[in-house]
């Protein structure tokens, strides 16, 4: 129940018909690849050329929603029908520097179909023993370090989803290479201040994206030549399929998903309301993005010294893998969210930028975490506790100084929509 001195406003991102079938549409995509031949027929040049070829399917962890049981098996299909067997093909999880996935959580994200067909790895963003190095990328000269399995396969293919995201502007099969797939000396740089403060990194921005321009270099040079990627709505249920090029596939799909997700506002808020939901709730690391999305949109979509409410059930607490550990290392040994920033200028490792994005935010407005089982975790973060939503409010109302009337907005699926202020906001 929402108290009567709120103006409520509800966003959604649009609506868009499901795709019945996922697995017939990723087969129909597959016979009509954007700007590239078929996988088949680049499994069969890559055969020509060496008879023995191998190939590797990247695919994302399980923080992201994407329906891999259903994009795998005809990729498989497609590699085996070129002349590349089952024995000869790797699917490798990119876990960048999240914790390994178990074998429950593999037979989960792939079938075990696919896990009784092909071997089934985890990208290991810590150890240099397994990677290869692609030299100096631009524009910022970024060190190139990609899983050796990659380097050394004779076809590369990823799937992702295409959806916002904070630093890359749009997410997407490349991604899922360049920094799912690499070793950590290339998330220490593209998350560390360089990017973060460069006005060209920002949420559904690609021209003038530096980090952009980044992993896309990445992986062309790690050799990813064919991508099968989606784009969901915002109950994840997949809208569109596309395969090709990771060029064209990027292209197509963003169009799709700028539709689908950017929604106009016409001001800022005094309070918002950011949904999280499955899988990104599962912690804290994952589950910022919500609030951090609202912040950092082309506009805050909060009012400066207002107050983001995150509904999030954090069942793994920050998170369990060295990125999400710094993260909140980073948050609760600094003084305060300004000092998160400052000792990030000084030096900064993997994982700190989102600590560094949640610091942002805390400098901009109060972030209330609500219905959690890890409040601990919540106040080392440096972010307030609420039990449930309505207690949220109630501490966001205290905050902005309990006014006669405040603007609520509640957006139920805050990482996948992306509401845009279409009036001006003074300074």
């Amino acid at each position: 129940m929402v108290a009567p001195w709120f103006d409520v406003d509800i966003v959604e991102s649009g609506t868009a018909e499901p795709v019945g079938d996922v697995a017939q549409a990723a087969l129909q995509a597959l016979r009509r690849p954007h700007g590239s031949a078929a996988l088949r027929d680049l499994a069969r040049e890559a055969v020509s050329k060496k008879k023995d070829a191998t190939a590797v399917i990247a695919v994302t962890d399980l923080t992201r929603a994407c329906p891999d049981d259903a994009l795998v098996p005809p990729l498989l299909d497609e590699l085996n029908a070129g002349g590349i067997a089952n024995d000869r093909i790797t699917v490798i999880v990119a876990v960048g520097l999240h914790r390994a996935t178990t074998e429950p959580e593999k037979r989960e994200k792939l079938g075990d179909r696919v896990v009784d067909r092909v071997r089934v790895i985890d990208s290991d963003g810590r150890d240099p023993s397994k990677w290869a190095d692609l030299g100096s990328i631009p524009p910022y000269d970024v060190p190139g370090f990609t899983q050796k399995i990659v380097k050394d396969a004779d076809l590369v293919i990823a799937t992702g989803i295409v959806e916002p995201h904070q630093y890359a502007g749009w997410s997407g099969g490349r991604k899922t290479i360049a920094i799912g797939c690499c070793g950590e000396p290339v998330i220490t740089a593209t998350h560390g201040m360089r990017f973060l403060e460069d006005p060209g990194v920002r949420l559904a921005k690609i021209e003038g994206n530096p980090f952009h321009q980044t992993v896309t270099e990445i992986a062309r040079r790690a050799g990813l030549r064919f991508c099968l990627n989606v784009v969901t709505d915002d109950r994840e249920r997949v809208v569109a399929v596309a395969a090709g090029s990771p060029d064209r596939v990027l292209e197509e799909l963003v169009r799709v998903g700028a539709a689908l997700y950017t929604k106009p506002i016409t001001k800022q808020y005094d309070v918002v309301i950011a949904g999280v939901g499955a899988p990104k709730d599962v912690n804290l690391y994952q589950a910022s993005r919500a609030a951090t999305y609202l912040r950092f949109a082309p506009t805050p979509v909060v009012r400066e010294g207002g107050v983001i409410v995150l509904p999030a059930q954090l069942p793994e607490g920050a998170g369990e893998g060295p990125g999400e550990q710094r993260f909140l290392a980073a948050l609760e040994r600094a003084a305060s969210p300004s000092a998160v920033v400052e000792e990030a200028r000084r030096h900064f490792a993997g994982g700190e930028q989102r600590a560094v994005m949640v610091a942002l935010t805390l400098q901009h407005c109060l972030v209330v975490v609500a219905a959690s089982e890890a409040a601990d975790v919540v106040t080392r973060a440096k972010l307030r506790v609420a039990v449930d939503v309505e207690e949220g409010l109630d501490i966001a109302y205290e905050h902005i100084g309990r006014p006669p009337r405040a603007s609520l907005l509640i957006v139920p699926r805050a990482i996948h929509t992306l509401p845009v202020v279409t009036t001006p906001v003074s300074a």
